[in-house]
């Protein structure tokens, strides 16, 4: 494990009824932050996830908006477990509630469920747009939920000081020692009942004495040391995802928060899907996570022996498969039925494969040689009759494969030709399974 996984990021919840600004908050908290880090088209796929900074400290957010039922009847129960997934899930929960309403029995009844947590709890009253305004503020003191903090999320007023709490009410960060750092993390990953467990089974039930056991270091995920068949590693098993559920929102919401922590300390994510119901939408919510995490990926479709074929169905599943997750289709995608044991080893084969490319560092002169020809006969377009020249290229030291290309007008060079740039990287170099990211720099 590399330094960096030992020091765990921690997660926040926005939790609280339908219509108080959470997303409004949610985009606001980490909306500079996203429009820096996510510069590639076709990540905004899952909008309730991202990271957000504050004097010096980041963490990681979640608006539990996007995950309420879409009727208008909102059950108490529903809200209730929600906000249960969300106090088990992170380390500290943002309660917000709304000043013009005052306190309503949903807010009444989320504010007992958090009372009684020992996770701590930031109250910020939403909509405070105005002086007068702050005199609805001080009823909400009623709720026994410590400090409150009026913003509004619309225009930005009060989130200084909300931030300041946050980070001071965060848990400290620890940098564990780890006897195994170094060695490339895979997690396995995949919405409830896709068979992650029985992959992890499959794969540690034999030669029991060969795998050590370690302690879990994020809540409910095993981790264990695999060292067998030519191939060292620690993998980390998520398949604590499952749960009873009153309605699937919910089982979404569980599955979504687990995946962030899983993924966030990985180097490579195993994801797997039901061969029999295909990349559904809370799949594509994981692959996302794992994309804009820029991890390392290997697609696993199990359940296979299950799936009618014929002649052509690999193929033809294959394709439809990577035109549902481009742009970043460029993974290993393994056809499994783990029950039967077909083609276990194949996946751990590519997770070590995408794992070397994942962590390569290409020499800067190779880069050049391979890339300023193709360049120069397909040069960027040109911009206001100003032509882009593109004089150099190397590596960043990042985890992940980034590139910077120094020219001189970077503004000019628009997503389209970023593309080609990746697609060339791509034919070029073995960057089979990682996600790319290409930087244009002055010269």
């Amino acid at each position: 494990m590399h330094a960096k996984n030992a020091n765990f990021m921690s997660l926040v919840a926005i939790v609280g009824r339908p219509n108080v600004g959470k997303s409004t908050l949610f985009n606001r908290l980490v909306g500079a932050r996203q429009a820096i880090v996510d510069d590639t088209a076709g990540v905004t796929r899952d909008r309730h996830y991202g990271r957000c900074e504050w004097c010096g400290r980041e963490f990681s957010v979640v608006d539990t908006g996007g995950y309420t039922s879409n009727s208008d009847d909102v059950f108490e129960t529903a809200i209730r477990s929600q906000v249960q997934i969300a106090i088990d899930e992170a380390d500290l929960v943002l309660f917000m509630v709304e000043a013009a309403t005052g306190i309503t029995d949903y807010d009444a009844e989320i504010a007992d469920v958090l009372r009684r947590t020992r996770k701590p709890v930031v109250l910020c009253v939403n909509k405070v747009d105005t002086g007068e305004k702050m005199y609805d503020v001080y009823q909400f003191y009623a709720m026994g939920l410590g400090e409150v903090y009026s913003i509004s999320a619309a225009n930005g007023s009060g989130t200084g000081d909300l931030l300041d709490a946050i980070v001071a009410a965060l848990p400290e960060e620890t940098v564990q020692a780890d006897p195994y750092e170094g060695l490339p993390r895979l997690t396995i990953v995949g919405k409830p009942n896709v068979g992650k467990s029985s992959l992890t089974n499959a794969l540690l039930g034999v030669e029991r004495n060969i795998v050590t056991p370690v302690a879990g270091t994020t809540r409910d995920s095993i981790e264990a040391h695999y060292n067998k068949f030519g191939h060292e590693f620690m993998l980390v098993d998520t398949a604590g995802i499952r749960r009873k559920a009153k309605v699937n929102e919910d089982l979404e919401f569980y599955s979504v928060m687990r995946s962030i922590r899983a993924i966030e300390h990985s180097d490579v994510c195993i994801m797997m899907i039901d061969a029999t119901s295909g990349m559904e939408a809370q799949d594509m919510n994981i692959f996302s996570l794992i994309q804009r995490n820029r991890k390392g990926c290997v697609l696993v479709v199990n359940k296979w022996d299950l799936f009618i074929k014929d002649s052509n169905t690999m193929k033809e599943y294959t394709q439809a498969l990577r035109s549902r997750i481009a742009p970043f289709d460029d993974v290993p995608i393994i056809f499994t039925s783990v029950v039967n044991m077909q083609r276990i080893q194949d996946v751990l084969n590519a997770a070590a494969e995408v794992y070397a490319n994942y962590s390569r560092k290409i020499p800067t002169a190779r880069l050049n040689e391979a890339m300023l020809p193709l360049i120069e006969e397909t040069p960027p377009p040109a911009w206001k009759g100003k032509y882009v020249k593109i004089k150099y290229v190397t590596q960043l030291p990042t985890k992940f494969p980034a590139f910077a290309f120094f020219c001189n007008l970077p503004q000019y060079i628009k997503e389209p030709y970023k593309r080609f740039l990746e697609n060339k990287l791509r034919e070029n170099f073995p960057l089979h399974g990682c996600p790319v990211q290409i930087y244009c720099r002055q010269k």
